[in-house]
């Protein structure tokens, strides 16, 4: 058999620019694959009978919010490697992207040079979100923060990784419900609404 191929794919709502971000890519980096969709329930079923390793992520899609998309494809695709890949600037559709697993976000309008750095640290394992887009990030008022135990800190490096519960309990040995209690009291404890705000105090104070 066959070892697998490396696949990246793209979807975009745009086919021209899937095709000259695909030359790009395929320029700069060592993947077998790179292939390029339109349409959020194309990539859908592609998945069902392929694998891809890692998605540049649009969120303005023809049949889709790419945000909503993120979540569903990391829920029935854990080991998918998701970057946001887009032009939307808004804070709280970073933000948001971030929580639902996305290990990364990059502004179409980054450079050649650091979309491709991005995409290495990503596919290292790393969270990986360019300059632009973390200057929108940390772009909040400072706080107090809170004293935090070492396991607290270990979550919270799994959950910036884009790590859900369950994977989360796989590596720490845990159970689910344990750590979304973890989950729960770390928003507590920040006095956050959510993990995409708590994310963005990681981001914004290096906790990571």
């Amino acid at each position: 058999m066959s070892e697998q191929q490396k696949t990246l794919a793209i979807l975009d709502d745009h086919p021209i620019a899937i095709e000259g971000i695909k030359s790009f890519l395929k320029e700069n980096l060592s993947y077998d694959r790179v292939l390029g969709f339109s349409l959020g329930q194309a990539l859908t079923d592609f998945l069902k009978q392929d694998q891809v390793d890692l998605l540049l992520l649009d969120i303005a899609l023809p049949d889709a919010n790419g945000i909503d998309l993120c979540g569903e494809l990391k829920k029935n695709h854990p080991e998918l490697i998701i970057v946001g890949f887009s032009n939307h600037m808004a804070r709280n559709s970073i933000l948001q992207m971030l929580a639902n697993g996305a290990a990364g976000y990059i502004l179409k309008s980054a450079d050649a040079e650091e979309i491709i750095t991005c995409i290495q640290k990503v596919s290292q394992g790393n969270m990986a979100l360019c300059g632009a887009t973390q200057r929108i990030i940390a772009a909040s008022p400072t706080r107090q923060l809170p004293s935090l135990t070492m396991r607290e800190k270990q979550v919270l490096q799994l959950l910036a990784e884009g790590k859900t519960s369950a994977q989360i309990a796989e590596k720490l040995f845990l159970s689910p419900l344990t750590v979304d209690t973890y989950r729960k009291n770390l928003i507590q404890k920040f006095a956050v609404k959510n993990t995409a705000e708590l994310l963005t105090i990681l981001f914004k104070e290096n906790l990571l």
